[in-house]
């Protein structure tokens, strides 16, 4: 993997569970919605400006699919996750030499959790999720779980 050594724009989202959904903004709030899970009946957008950058919504979209992965693994090992779990991500778009890339860090919030646990809930949800599935070899991402 080609490493950034510039970076020129940073895509920030902050995803966390709230009243049976997920609730993805972007790091200065411009961008705040609430999604829903396949089959919900509405997803609504409460303050949506008008050229949010394609790297945080891709890194709002992906938040939000990693937060329902790690409901997924929780639910296998019949763990309740904390109220206030979160998922951080950023997303900087960068060039090496004359060329575009992307690259990622993952900071996941499980409080309350055995460390272990939540380590090995976010794993088990990076090879769920279809987002860290893509982007699995094809960009730099550092992931990093804390329980505090």
């Amino acid at each position: 993997m080609t490493k950034i050594d510039k970076v020129l724009l940073t895509g920030k989202t902050h995803t966390q569970v709230a009243g049976g959904g997920s609730k993805a903004s972007r790091h200065d709030y411009k961008v705040n919605m609430t999604l829903t899970a396949p089959g919900a009946p509405t997803h609504q957008f409460d303050a949506i400006v008008p050229h949010p950058t394609a790297e945080q919504l891709f890194a709002g979209a992906w938040s939000a699919c990693y937060t329902g992965a790690i409901g997924l693994a929780a639910s296998a090992r019949k763990l309740t996750l904390p109220d206030d779990m979160a998922v951080d991500i950023e997303v900087d778009l960068g060039m090496t030499g004359n060329a575009y890339f992307l690259q990622a860090r993952l900071n996941v919030r499980l409080p309350g959790l055995d460390q272990e646990v939540a380590e090995a809930l976010a794993r088990e949800a990076d090879q769920t999720c279809p987002y860290s599935k893509a982007v699995h070899g094809n960009i730099d991402v550092a992931l990093t779980v804390t329980t505090a």
